[in-house]
């Protein structure tokens, strides 16, 4: 039996896509990796965010200002379809900055990010004295903060199940532990898994995160993809600490506080290290003194999946037309677009979005 779509890769991204595709009547087959893949899904930190993205390609900050505007429906949606509520925030968040120079230097590259796109851009700067009224944890080495009103942050991991329980529900196919080895088009496609498990579909989505760097090549992709290290803290559950997310901290909605990231260029190495660790807890507690007395109750290190220039890629095959490469590296932000708005672009219908600033051939050698 020939599905509709294959999707290859079953985290946040790929779920998403399929998600999108079923809602419009199509048929559909999750191909998932095992629990030894690299998984962003797993890892990440959980932000809607729009402020500091598309600072050199004002399209990216457009298309993720889209999918922010469309998120707090798509959740509903998801809950109201499942009974998985996915937590959203989002009453803005901060770019705290621990310098004078840093920030006006910042704000300067947002009025310019501002004026090209036509004003849509609602932020504010707020002086210590200011960010303190709002944030009354925050440290006296905050000199202050951006306030982008647009940003705010989900729980990633109820997102993943919500997104999984409904693509079962309108009937999707979600085959887990398959590792794919090879997509061939004798006439549609022909997905063949390592463990012998074969899938016929018309058209295929590669959205295997890090795993794209290796099949993308044999299916006509450039994928020129690189992993990014991740380091996270979650302490224990506290009182509320913190009103709005930033990119140093957020308090989830159990309680407890998230504190990252780091951004290290290690190649495949997820471990959690020490210096990472020491890094992240100074910054958190210059930031939010409090939290010098917080436990922490875990860490980890995750995966972030790269393109050269940081945005997302959405190509079609030239050697395999129906194949699409679908990554990024904001899989929640874009969570909503992805699921709403890009099935348009793969259906090639005429609300499909303007996409080709994302295409592989921005990579072209010259």
């Amino acid at each position: 039996m020939e599905t509709d779509y294959a999707i290859i890769g079953g985290g946040v991204v790929g779920l998403s896509v399929a998600w999108g595709l079923l809602r419009r009547g199509l048929t559909v087959t999750v191909l998932d990796g095992d629990d030894g893949s690299f998984r962003a899904s797993r890892g990440n930190f959980g932000l809607v965010w729009v402020q500091s993205k598309g600072m050199n390609q004002p399209r990216y900050a457009r298309w993720s200002q889209e999918s922010a505007a469309i998120w707090a429906e798509f959740a509903k949606e998801l809950g109201d379809h499942t009974g998985h509520a996915v937590p959203l925030e989002q009453n803005g968040g901060y770019d705290l900055h621990f310098s004078e120079k840093s920030l006006e230097e910042t704000v300067k590259k947002y009025e310019v990010l501002k004026a090209k796109l036509g004003g849509d851009y609602p932020y504010e700067v707020l002086g210590h004295n200011a960010l303190r009224k709002e944030e009354p944890h925050i440290g006296p080495k905050v000199v202050g903060a951006i306030l982008h009103h647009q940003d705010g942050h989900a729980n990633p991991l109820k997102l993943l199940m919500a997104l999984a329980a409904d693509v079962r529900r309108m009937g999707g196919r979600v085959l887990n532990g398959k590792m794919v080895t090879e997509v061939t088009k004798p006439d549609g496609f022909r997905i063949t898994c390592a463990d012998g498990t074969v899938v016929s579909a018309a058209k295929v989505v590669l959205s295997a995160g890090l795993g794209a760097a290796q099949l993308g090549p044999k299916m006509g992709f450039k994928a020129p993809i690189r992993p990014q290290r991740g380091q996270v803290l979650i302490t224990e559950k506290l009182p509320k600490l913190i009103n709005r997310p930033s990119l140093i901290a957020r308090q989830v909605d159990e309680g407890g506080i998230q504190i990252g990231a780091t951004n290290e260029e290690v190649g495949l190495d997820d471990r959690v290290t020490q210096p990472g660790l020491s890094g992240l807890a100074a910054d958190a507690i210059a930031a939010y003194p409090a939290l010098a007395k917080a436990q922490l109750v875990r860490s980890w290190g995750a995966l972030r999946i790269l393109s050269p220039d940081g945005l997302p890629i959405y190509q079609e095959s030239q050697e395999m037309p129906g194949a699409f490469l679908v990554t990024c590296h904001s899989g929640i932000t874009l969570a909503a677009a992805h699921a709403r708005l890009l099935p348009d672009w793969l259906e090639g219908t005429d609300a499909a979005p303007d996409l080709e600033v994302f295409s592989e051939n921005r990579f072209a050698v010259s």
